[in-house]
């Protein structure tokens, strides 16, 4: 189930009590580098099972199970995923990859793994003197071809500014090749500003999130359905952290306070 909300038809955030309740665990200042690791792996296999069944081509298929050894009736006839379409995940490497990871194991289980790509893109952010970030900077990254008619999903713990995804959209639409099939940004936590960039700079991308942050909005902007008062939502300090956000996800994944 998705929250209601106006942002436009490419917007799902999803109401999961169970994504909450991890959502709210990832966050805590009690959670410990040793604990957040598994939280953060749980929350993006369900996000990525969500993204899959609502969002990957399907097939019929007729295939046999076991019993048919013993009876010829014994055949599953009905959709599954389809088997024949590319899945490209790209990890972006800024606090590590096990969103990516995550993704590409839970893809694994129902796809054949020769069709499930992990391409790595390494970004980090750039700030100015007063600490603003004014863009991302791409260090190397490893991309293992075109997406010609792929699935591209991007997974993308906090989606603060949009830069990252905006970043990584553009680097694939440089590469040779045919457009994908279908292009996902996989967020546990999103703000408007993030959502309004994307939405308007690239409308080819469905945004997937588990929490929606506006937490510096107005009083009255919070009672409303998202998306109602854009121009006075407001998910970012003025550092461009998300707020309520997680505090330092990133560096509590690596243990690496720099």
């Amino acid at each position: 189930m998705d929250l209601h909300h106006r942002y436009g038809p490419a917007v799902h955030l999803l109401d999961d009590s169970y994504l909450l309740s991890l959502l709210a665990r990832i966050g805590s200042p009690e959670t410990e580098t040793a604990i957040l690791a598994p939280l953060v792996r749980s929350a993006y296999r369900r996000l990525c099972q969500e993204v899959l069944a609502r969002e990957f081509p399907t097939e019929e298929v007729r295939v046999p199970t076991r019993m048919a050894a013993s009876e010829p009736r014994a055949f599953y006839e009905g959709r599954r995923l389809c088997q024949r379409t590319p899945l490209v995940l790209c990890a972006v490497i800024r606090a590590g990859i096990l969103p990516a990871q995550a993704c590409f194991e839970t893809a694994c289980e129902v796809l054949h793994s020769r069709q499930v790509r992990l391409d790595f893109v390494n970004m980090s952010r750039v700030t100015d003197a007063q600490g603003q970030v004014t863009g991302v900077r791409l260090d190397g990254s490893k991309i293992g071809g075109g997406i010609d008619d792929a699935v591209l999903l991007i997974p993308d713990p906090m989606g603060a500014t949009g830069g990252t995804v905006a970043r990584t959209v553009e680097t694939y639409r440089a590469l040779a090749g045919g457009p994908p099939r279908k292009v996902v940004a996989m967020h546990l936590m999103i703000t408007p500003e993030a959502v309004q960039r994307i939405t308007h700079a690239y409308p080819e991308v469905t945004i997937y999130a588990a929490r929606l942050d506006r937490g510096l909005s107005p009083a009255e902007v919070l009672r409303s359905i998202p998306g109602t008062f854009p121009d006075q939502e407001r998910g970012l300090n003025d550092h461009q952290y998300i707020v309520p956000g997680a505090g330092g996800m990133g560096e509590l994944l690596t243990n690496s306070w720099v």
